[in-house]
């Protein structure tokens, strides 16, 4: 037969829509701006606020955003000023990502005796979003179509009773989501290795494990190298494989001070956008009636994963300047102190053939030596990238040619200089940090297992990947997700909505209602928690928790809103519960102690995670405090004990006709698979979500037409996979490249597609072919 992907029927659960349902009119297209900010981001920001929270709450909440005595944002990990702040220190999708959480909606048991999980699943992301905050634990029980209430005490009984009748801690599953606080995290990663396993898949399995790798393996730290002040210090800024208007706003404002005093912006990236393009801050009101500022200096518009040929082609370029006048590009003390295999790599590019460099990154020669003399003349640059680097089949080999650029110069270790990976979610790296990971190093392990009297678990766990493919197979049978939207975020919908179908319980601690709460295992419970821009009560009094930025900054974070519901619970708190009714109150944990004061889990932390003394001291000071960054002080802990250029080959892409190399990504009224709204005006896309982005060229040659309508089919090892009735949109985009939104997409990437060395899934990374069909309707 010709397969739609392994076993890809919808699974032996409920009869409901795993994915979401298809738009009954099309979208309306526009032209895509030409810059970010200004008065459409006052005015995005002011709808999506008081339309959620009201105008009074509005000016109170978002006062009170990335503050030093206030709540971090639950956006993205972009970092704050560690001096002066603004009074307005958010952005626009800041602003909508609180005014999310502080929505005056509620959603209610009445909401769930009205609707059964099967009319719930046809409704759109969008609208089971805007249903507004969940307010008491709720459970479905086998063979039911609705969710009914139960009590706390009640839900923990039942996750610890289908936990302890495992036989063996393997068979369960612990995810976590990019949101979750240092304190909560570090608490369930206690209470999971307590339990006896290390399967702590996480969201940065699927965005920056790639970075965490190629890092790793090249100067000894999976984090990123810079602090905002190196910002204000770079002669020129490499942005790679980033959206910063849509997915990091407040690095715009980074930008344009740096672009102002004469930086050099690199915007690296196979679409055009706007926020790289233009920029009008929009706290300055007399730039707001002029074009703002100018960003990027140079765009290259490289082909999908064309990246390492076109890096490989700058420093290609560099190495004929250095060779020209010895000493005047590469950073020789650097290397010879501080690198190894540098002779490797100077091989490897001279064996470079220029014509491949070209055809496989999309890039002019012009171009490419362009970039190179930016490079060359620029005394500090700094790199940054997100996703379009690291979700590829060779992602962590993109991060290695990265790193070798920044080595030959010498910008590791010096001011203005290093790498920055943009994380995505507010306290991933956070998370990371605590033991969130499915492969703890041995020294975390011993240090943990010290601190609380106790052997953890020594054998790796499943990451996001693996734990998918183990409830395919049916070997775990527990799906515990503290925050986030799995089904959603991961791969190959089809293929996870049928694994989590095949569990016996899936437990999801949620602030809003998502589909994951739609497709579950034969029982089901959702858990509501306290939001970051809500108080934490607890019998000591009111509580903060702590965060980690993309920068290595932790600092604290306290709500100031009233909950919810008066039913809600803090995620430490839902940790602790539990854990206590799964491992009893005989352990070596006295868990009531625990989270009775959150100080007492920081001290905790303070014996196990390095970098940490003195936590609850100094975590208290305005701004709290910056992590140990050994390369930063020119110090890697490698193996060698130096940081290591490499050689990557050039990734080919060799489409059979008629084929297109597709990347997911946001729209800009989206943050993950939270959808704001239905509008993407950085790209000209207004009340729709279902569009395929192509160049003008490719949309005449394959006989279709510009605002026609395709099914798209993607294809791996023989296997198909489709996603019906999406509208084309002729676009800048390099020939034989698509791009599409997610989640709407991710049914196309394959459950077996994912990078080398970190299994980050490929979602920039997917072959397809595109079938004529019909519009909708209305």
């Amino acid at each position: 037969m010709t397969p739609e992907s392994p076993d890809h029927s919808p699974g032996c659960g409920r009869d409901v829509s795993v994915e979401p349902p298809l738009e009954t009119r099309g979208p309306r297209i526009g032209p895509p701006s030409l810059g970010a900010g200004g008065t459409g981001a006052i005015l995005s920001t002011m709808k999506h606020a008081i339309g959620e929270m009201g105008l009074v709450r509005s000016l109170q909440t978002l006062a009170q955003v990335n503050q030093k005595d206030g709540f971090d944002c639950p956006g993205c990990a972009w970092p704050d000023p560690d001096r002066e702040r603004s009074v307005t220190e958010f952005c626009e999708n800041g602003a909508k990502a609180v005014a999310d959480e502080a929505t005056l909606t509620r959603t209610t048991p009445a909401f769930f005796r009205q609707w059964s999980v099967k009319a719930l699943s046809e409704r759109s992301d969008h609208w089971l979003g805007k249903q507004g905050r969940l307010t008491e634990p709720m459970v479905l029980r086998p063979g039911a179509d609705h969710y009914e209430p139960i009590s706390w005490d009640d839900a923990f009984a039942l996750v610890g009773q289908e936990l302890n009748a495992l036989t063996s801690p393997n068979e369960a599953l612990f995810y976590t989501s990019g949101r979750t606080s240092n304190e909560a995290a570090f608490l369930y990663q206690l209470f999971v290795r307590l339990y006896g396993t290390n399967n702590l898949p996480d969201c940065s399995n699927m965005c920056h494990e790639s970075s965490g790798s190629g890092l790793g393996e090249t100067i000894g730290v999976g984090k990123g190298t810079v602090s905002l002040d190196d910002f204000e210090l770079a002669d020129a800024i490499f942005v790679i494989g980033q959206n910063p208007g849509t997915n990091h706003p407040r690095m715009l404002s980074a930008l344009q001070e740096a672009a102002r005093r004469g930086c050099e912006i690199v915007h690296i990236n196979p679409l055009p956008e706007a926020g790289l393009q233009r920029f009008t801050h929009p706290q300055e009101v007399f730039s707001l009636l002029g074009k703002g500022t100018a960003l990027a200096s140079l765009f290259l518009q490289v082909r999908i994963n064309g990246d390492v040929a076109l890096l490989k082609g700058i420093m290609k370029a560099m190495l004929t300047t250095e060779e020209a006048a010895p000493g005047t590009v590469f950073d020789h003390a650097f290397i010879g102190e501080h690198t190894l295999g540098y002779a490797d790599l100077v091989a490897d590019l001279h064996a470079a053939d220029w014509d491949a460099l070209i055809a496989e990154s999309g890039i002019s020669r012009d171009e490419i030596e362009a970039a190179a003399r930016i490079m060359c003349e620029s005394p500090r640059v700094i790199a940054c990238w997100a996703m379009g680097l690291t979700q590829h089949k060779n992602g962590v080999a993109n991060i290695r040619e990265v790193v070798n650029l920044l080595l030959l110069r010498g910008h590791m270790g010096k001011p203005g200089a290093g790498a920055c990976p943009v994380r995505g979610h507010s306290n991933v790296q956070g998370d990371r940090t605590m033991g969130i990971y499915e492969k703890p190093s041995p020294a975390f392990l011993d240090r943990l297992g010290k601190a609380v009297g106790f052997t953890p678990p020594q054998a790796h766990g499943h990451d996001t990947v693996a734990a998918i493919r183990a409830m395919a197979e049916g070997r775990a049978h527990v799906f515990i997700g503290m925050g986030g939207n799995f089904l959603s975020a991961t791969p190959d919908t089809a293929y996870t909505a049928k694994a989590l179908q095949k569990c016996r319980l899936t437990v999801q601690v949620s602030t809003k209602l998502n589909r994951g709460h739609l497709v579950t295992g034969e029982t089901a419970l959702i858990l509501p928690c306290l939001g970051r821009t809500e108080t934490d009560e607890q019998v000591a009094g009111p509580q903060f928790v702590t965060v980690e930025n993309s920068m290595s900054v932790v600092h604290s974070s306290v709500g100031k809103l009233v909950p919810a519901s008066p039913h809600l619970k803090s995620e430490p708190a839902i940790v602790v519960g539990l854990a206590k009714a799964t491992l009893g109150n005989t352990g070596p944990v006295d868990w009531d102690h625990m989270i009775a004061n959150y100080d007492h889990v920081r001290d905790l932390i303070e014996q196990v995670v390095p970098g940490f003394d003195g936590y609850n001291r100094r975590v208290r000071q305005l701004g709290g405090f910056y992590l140990p960054n050994p390369p930063k002080e020119r110090r890697f802990p490698t193996a060698s004990g130096k940081a290591h250029f490499t050689v990557n080959p050039i990734p080919r892409h060799d489409l059979a006709p008629g084929q297109f190399l597709m990347m997911t990504m946001r729209s800009h009224d989206q943050y993950n698979t939270t959808i704001y709204g239905l509008d993407d005006r950085y790209r000209g896309v207004y009340n729709g979500r279902r569009v395929v982005f192509l160049h003008p060229a490719d949309i005449t040659d394959a006989g279709l037409q510009d605002g026609g309508w395709v099914d798209l089919v993607s294809h791996f090892q023989g296997e198909r996979r489709t996603a019906h009735q999406f509208r084309i949109v002729a676009y800048s985009i390099p020939r034989r490249c698509a791009a599409t939104y997610f989640p709407e997409t991710n049914v196309l990437v394959p459950i077996g597609s994912f990078a080398d060395r970190s299994q980050t899934p490929t979602s920039k990374s997917v072959v397809i072919t595109l079938e004529p069909t019909q519009g909708p309707k209305g």
